[in-house]
Formats: structure tokens, sequence, C-alpha cells
């Protein structure tokens, strides 16, 4: 599977887990920096833990509404 099939396959699951993570943030407080990484870590396979990465700091800047 090429990496742009692999991606297209993947984006919109990538998305809702970042949009999990990022969830977690203010009920983890301080905790959260620790937590996220630990779940990225166990992601598998490595190049969805990437997508989810990017996803999660992509959405992370975007201002509150």
């Amino acid at each position: 599977m090429s990496r742009s099939d692999f991606h297209r396959q993947h984006a919109e699951r990538a998305a809702t887990e970042a949009r999990r993570l990022l969830a977690q943030r203010q009920a983890l407080g301080s905790r959260w920096l620790g937590w996220v990484a630990t779940e990225l870590y166990q992601l598998t396979p490595p190049a969805f833990a990437s997508m989810v990465r990017r996803e999660l700091a992509r959405l992370n800047d975007e201002p509150e509404r």
C-alpha cells in the first residue's frame, strides 16, 4: 500500500483519535502530556501514530471557538 493510500484510508480514524486525546486535556490537567505520549506510543502501526500526532498538533493550534 502506498503512503498516500494509507493516509487516505486512515485519515478520518486519525482525526477521531486526535480529538479523543485532546478532549482529555482539561480533565487530566498537568498529567495530560505524559498520558498522551503513552497513548501515542501504543498506537500501531507507527505511520498511523504519526498521523494522529500531526492531527493532534493541528487541532491544538486551532483557535478555540
